[in-house]
């Protein structure tokens, strides 16, 4: 694609922004950050339901004598689809288009909260709250963020990209005390109907405001500059880049290769552009049998699975039902899991600045660390009431909360090119499994033994594992791209 293709004629040369520059040289808001402003408000109006298990699990008890296992299984088998599903949506948007795959996925989100409210068997809530809300959120997630990040920055990425997966944590701050004083109230059928408003509320939106690609408005990705999209530099701005530096998903990466140049095939070497792209499933699965040839995906695997089992599965879950085990009140403990939100945000934001200065594997590796050390110390913190010290845990979990992301898809970036946005997808499956299996496992641990504390300890032996395991990701050497 041409940047007269691009940008029509009598627009001006191409801006630092990848925008044609305007009157005197101004340029205006690029596209791209008005996508990035949608794709955020939908990943707020989906995160409603990650946050409102921890705040329901109590009051659906108390009302039907439900076991901890049995609630914990609906939430893991949420966390498994939710994963499941993101390698596949990653494709789908491919295929689909982003707008129409997270439109619908909103749409499941809301079906199955507002489902809820009539269940009156135990697999009746693993239906709603697990199969339907699982494969909405797991249809958007973090590949949602990461496809609009590589679609639509060169410049900026990590930061975007760590801005987006702070969503989900804006929108845990947002619903979190909202659905507890609801559950409280009002009963959790109007907090579970709350979160299926809010889902549905975001869907016109992301019709008339969200677009698939930077071509379907005639802009570059933000910081592209040069019309050849090949000649578009590395990271640092030095040397050519394959492809997926551009921003550009794998069919509009070829597209831009001549007959007789080469783009960075699916399994990181330099395979032909003129091959035909697979079908969604099939290019799918076959990046996660390339991939899986590689030490460094199974190192991701390892470590995101962790990760997803010290956050979304034991924290994210258990903490409310563990605080209040305690004697504190779930409005309370809904209020300091929120305060994870809040500096949850300002850890994202900050990790994605850092890991485009900073060696991801370092940062991956003092990330899982702290939050060892935080779950070790979590059985001495715990009491009826808010102290300085459960304050500083909640600070320190929530900067580290969803920090991992950004450095992971960097990782997943430099070692499978232009599928690393599919990969991800697959490392992210990995993180939801372990969240499932800990969600499920903490429940297991709950019941047999009425308290948490083997499930902090083992978390936290888990956390000094996935630091080993980051340090160790080998550096891979990037492979230009010929040209003309």
């Amino acid at each position: 694609m041409t940047a007269r293709e691009l940008h029509p004629a009598g627009q001006g040369a191409v801006g630092a922004s990848g925008l044609p520059a305007t009157g005197r040289g101004r340029q205006r808001l690029h596209p791209a950050w008005i996508v990035a402003g949608v794709a955020f408000i939908a990943l707020l109006g989906a995160a409603g339901f990650r946050a409102a298990p921890s705040v329901l699990i109590v009051p659906m008890q108390d009302e039907y004598g439900w076991s901890r296992s049995l609630l914990s299984l609906a939430v893991g088998v949420n966390l498994l689809l939710y994963g499941l599903m993101a390698p596949f949506a990653a494709a789908l948007m491919d295929r689909f288009g982003v707008r129409a795959v997270t439109s619908t996925a909103l749409v499941l989100v809301a079906l199955g909260s507002g489902l809820t409210v009539f269940v009156t068997a135990g697999w009746q809530l693993v239906l709603c709250w697990g199969v339907l809300v699982g494969l909405g959120t797991g249809s958007m997630a973090l590949v949602f963020a990461a496809t609009i990040a590589n679609r639509w920055f060169v410049r900026r990425r990590g930061l975007v990209m760590g801005v987006l997966t702070a969503a989900s944590a804006t929108g845990q701050l947002i619903f979190l005390p909202m659905l507890a004083w609801l559950a409280d109230n009002s009963g959790w059928r109007a907090a579970s109907l709350l979160v299926s408003v809010a889902a549905l509320a975001v869907v016109p939106l992301v019709l008339c405001f969200l677009r698939n690609d930077p071509a379907d408005v005639g802009v570059l990705p933000y910081g592209a500059q040069e019309p050849d999209l090949a000649m578009v530099g590395t990271r640092d701005g030095s040397g050519p880049a394959d492809p997926v530096q551009t921003g550009l998903t794998q069919p509009d990466a070829a597209t831009t290769a001549s007959p007789g140049h080469s783009a960075r095939g699916d399994d990181g070497d330099i395979g032909d552009s003129t091959a035909v792209a697979p079908g969604a499933a099939s290019r799918t699965i076959q990046a996660l049998f390339q991939a899986a040839h590689t030490r460094t995906f199974w190192a991701l695997v390892g470590g995101f699975a962790i990760c997803g089992a010290t956050t979304n599965g034991l924290i994210g879950t258990h903490f409310v039902p563990a605080a209040h085990d305690y004697g504190m009140p779930t409005t309370t403990a809904a209020g300091l899991l929120a305060v994870v939100g809040i500096f949850d945000i300002v850890g994202t934001v900050a990790s994605g600045a850092l890991t485009d200065r900073v060696n991801p594997r370092i940062l991956l590796a003092v990330y899982y660390a702290l939050r060892g050390v935080g779950l070790l110390m979590l059985p001495a913190l715990l009491s009826d009431a808010v102290h300085p010290s459960i304050l500083a845990f909640v600070i320190v979990y929530g900067l580290d909360w969803v920090a991992t992301v950004p450095p992971t898809a960097a990782l997943c970036r430099e070692a499978f090119g232009d599928n690393g946005t599919i990969v991800f997808g697959w490392v992210f499956a990995a993180h939801q499994f372990g969240a499932a299996l800990a969600s499920l496992g903490a429940g297991v641990i709950r019941d047999a033994t009425s308290d948490y504390t083997l499930a902090w300890f083992g978390a936290a032996g888990l956390c000094a594992v996935a630091a080993l395991m980051s340090l160790g990701i080998r550096k891979i050497p990037r492979l230009p791209v010929p040209l003309a």
